[in-house]
């Protein structure tokens, strides 16, 4: 089995990121959510491996760089997202609030 340092896992996770915000300028809705799922088990991966591994001070400096892009990615995908949340927010009110006989 191949041995993944720390810093892969940040890598992962920013190239799975930057999947999502490709998916979500696309609007391909079902993908952000299956790249979002796959990026769950990444984050769980690190937190695992981090309990048994540390960063080199190099690589402390590219994660911060890295966590810096994924944070900039995320909010692009959440400013993406928004319109599409509130349109399913109002349909699932209306259908709520139908009569049902």
């Amino acid at each position: 089995m191949e041995q993944h340092g720390l810093i892969d896992f940040y890598k992962a996770i920013e190239r799975t990121s930057d999947q999502m915000l490709a998916a979500a300028q696309a609007e391909d809705w079902d993908r952000v959510v299956r790249l979002e799922g796959a990026c769950a088990v990444l984050i769980a991966q690190l937190r695992f491996k981090s309990r048994e591994a540390e960063l080199a001070p190099e690589e402390r400096k590219e994660k911060a760089r890295i966590m810096q892009r994924i944070l900039r990615t995320d909010a692009e995908i959440r400013c993406l997202a928004e319109p599409w949340l509130n349109d399913l927010a109002q349909i699932i009110d209306r259908n709520s609030a139908a009569p049902t006989h």
